[in-house]
């Protein structure tokens, strides 16, 4: 029997060059999300709790912006996604708006085609996270003037696109992605230096976290998406949550 273990992702070290190259990171990222809460008073920021999420979440509060700080728990969160929520509201002394799916809509889902559902193709892969994900997003930016998320360019290829201001067509408001041009080594350069609430599943391997069914670790060297979907090909790989 073989006794090999692979290696798996871990959190990436900061350098001396990330750590001197964040304070103006930092301090246009407060600017971005100033100007954001000047346009835009209570805006809503809908916040994965992944590393980036975090990381803004933490200038908002540190600055007491007029921001509205949702998360969705979609029901099917790993548990220590789920405990960051609690985790991050003690931290910052605020109550985050936490959505979650219709329950009949969730229910009627898993009856019809199964608990594992997501596996079988991707329609349903799809039509689970429009439950689970979208529509209550859909129902947090309801009547909000515009929104926030965390994503990067440099994420995946999907997103190599990615600006900091641009208009969502579909909801007919503005939507903002204020660390579009941070690179990994910068977010997480930000998260040690500040100190910031982190879900534990990044210290088992997993650089990227999503619902617990639909998310694995990732092997050292791998793209740091590969754990999400990993059963799917490359080009099915994004759930529109924040198109």
């Amino acid at each position: 029997m073989s006794s090999f273990r692979p290696k798996f992702w871990q959190i990436p070290a900061a350098t001396e060059a990330d750590e001197q190259r964040l304070p103006e990171l930092a301090a246009a990222l407060e600017g971005r999300l100033k100007e954001i809460s000047e346009r835009f008073p209570q805006a809503v920021f809908a916040s994965s709790l992944a590393v980036e999420d975090m990381v803004i979440t933490d200038t908002i509060c540190r600055l007491k912006l007029p921001l509205r700080i949702i998360t969705l728990n979609t029901g099917k969160l790993n548990p220590e996604t789920a405990a960051l929520i609690a985790e991050t509201a003690a931290r910052y002394g605020i109550a985050l708006e936490v959505f979650t799916p219709d329950e009949a809509a969730a229910v009627a889902f898993e009856a019809e085609f199964g608990a594992a559902a997501m596996y079988e193709s991707v329609e349903l892969r799809r039509r689970c996270c429009h439950i689970r994900k979208i529509e209550p997003l859909n129902r947090a930016l309801a009547g909000a003037p515009a929104w926030l998320t965390g994503q990067r360019r440099s994420q995946s290829d999907t997103r190599s696109e990615l600006v900091f201001e641009e208009q969502d067509a579909g909801r007919g408001i503005t939507k903002f992605n204020p660390i579009f041009d941070w690179e990994e080594a910068d977010i997480w350069a930000y998260a040690e230096t500040h100190d910031v609430p982190l879900n534990a599943l990044y210290h088992q391997g997993y650089p990227s976290i999503g619902c617990e069914p639909c998310t694995r670790p990732v092997k050292e060297g791998e793209n740091i998406r590969a754990g999400r979907w990993w059963w799917e090909s490359k080009d099915s790989k994004e759930c529109g949550l924040h198109k």
